[in-house]
């Protein structure tokens, strides 16, 4: 039977390991593109319908509010019916409100759509179970890293991408009314070509697809049971719940940033909404390199004393630190030169972070992958969430940065909670 990857070869595309890696990569860039191509035009869209500080911080809340739910439940379907399956339904039908978003005519047409996109976000946990089925333990933590890294610079690309696509619109005399509405369909017709591409060409583990594995009555490593029993597994891990706050504090503050830096720039340093789109945009092109660089650290420093999942432990608490230090920083920046290097500084140590807490989930109940993908998943939205009430409540998004950098400090602590008993770092080191 065909067994786990233990290298990355980027220049495979003939064995299901790696093709797998790369369309999981190249569908989650689009998802991710999709689900924050509206954040980059938002001062037009602000002018359209006239939106005030709290209707745009409802339809930030609402971009990642009904992904908690959909990454809880991706999860266990991904053990139930496979990767393959469940990647393309949810680029066939998410599709629908990226497609949407462009025919709203108000505010409350435009949040309703906003809330459905929302649900493109779980492409992230199948992306994860996707990587931690086809490649072994003493890899695992690059391949997740690098392959979510890839997808999330969808969120950096269509900063800088949209806010040009929309002007090369207008410069064809297309009016701004309709050249943002134009400029949103484009994400949503690349999801349908992806699903397609998807169901065709991958599948869902190395020795085959889940459900003619079943029907052969051939086991396979992944896939569990599925469904309810997975989930129920995984919530019964504390470790689980811990990486769910570790994630809520990395990749919450990711979205949080994605969805209101273009904003920031235009209204606190005056920059042109090209400028303002490139300046955030760089902040998402580093998870290019950043969460394979956290996976890669994760992998090595467990690599260095045979297998010992407590260094990746540490490596995850240490990022954390950076970056709420880091984040405070960006918070008290005067000017928009150091403002600029000050959130690449940290959002180097958040997408590490980020990398460096998935690195951690293949073995936190590897029979329950699914619903632990799905849990620690979900705790990533549910920061974004949180900070986005908290931005409602203060009303001013310095204040709310320099909160949150406190936070992210304290939430670290829950890292140091997530440490393994011997036994189990024996084990991971037998399966390495």
């Amino acid at each position: 039977m065909a067994s786990k990857a233990n290298s990355i070869t980027l220049t495979d595309f003939h064995t299901p390991q790696m093709r797998a890696f790369h369309l999981t990569w190249v569908a989650f860039f689009i998802c991710f593109f999709a689900w924050f191509a509206c954040a980059p035009l938002m001062p037009v869209i602000k002018g359209e319908f006239g939106l005030s500080v709290a209707q745009i911080a409802n339809i930030n809340i609402a971009a990642v509010a009904i992904t908690i739910l959909v990454r809880l439940i991706v999860g266990p379907l991904c053990d139930r019916y496979g990767p393959r399956k469940t990647y393309t339904a949810l680029l066939a039908f998410g599709a629908i409100p990226v497609l949407g978003v462009a025919f709203a005519q108000s505010y409350e047409s435009f949040l309703l759509f906003r809330l459905g996109i929302g649900a493109v976000g779980a492409s992230f946990v199948i992306t994860q179970y996707h990587t931690s089925v086809m490649f072994a333990p003493k890899v695992v933590g690059t391949a997740n890293a690098a392959a979510a890294g890839w997808g999330n610079a969808g969120g950096g690309a269509a900063q800088a991408a949209m806010p040009l696509l929309l002007a090369a619109l207008l410069m064809a005399g297309v009016s701004e009314t309709m050249g943002w509405r134009i400029a949103l369909m484009v994400p949503g017709v690349a999801m349908l070509i992806m699903a397609v591409v998807y169901w065709r060409y991958t599948q869902d583990c190395p020795a085959g697809n889940f459900s003619e594995l079943r029907a052969a009555g051939v086991p396979f490593e992944g896939g569990g049971k599925g469904g309810w029993a997975s989930f129920k597994a995984a919530c019964r891990n504390h470790r689980a719940w811990l990486l769910f706050v570790t994630y809520g504090a990395c990749f919450g503050i990711e979205i949080f940033i994605h969805n209101i830096a273009a904003i920031y720039y235009v209204d606190h340093y005056g920059l042109s909404l090209g400028a303002a789109g490139m300046a955030a945009g760089s902040f998402g092109l580093l998870a290019l390199f950043a969460r394979a660089l956290g996976g890669w650290l994760s992998d090595r420093s467990a690599g260095r004393v045979g297998g010992d999942l407590n260094s990746r432990v540490t490596v995850l608490f240490v990022l954390m630190v950076g970056e709420g230090l880091g984040l405070l920083w960006f918070a008290n920046a005067d000017g928009v030169a150091f403002a600029l290097i000050a959130m690449l500084c940290f959002g180097l140590f958040t997408h590490m972070a980020c990398g460096a807490t998935y690195a951690l989930v293949p073995f936190v109940a590897p029979t329950a992958l699914g619903g632990v993908a799905g849990i620690v998943g979900a705790g990533g939205n549910v920061g974004a969430v949180l900070a986005g009430f908290l931005m409602k409540g203060t009303g001013d998004v310095r204040e709310t940065l320099m909160i949150l950098g406190g936070l992210v400090v304290v939430a670290s602590l829950c890292a140091l909670g997530a440490r393994f008993s011997s036994t189990a770092t024996v084990a991971a080191a037998a399966r390495a």
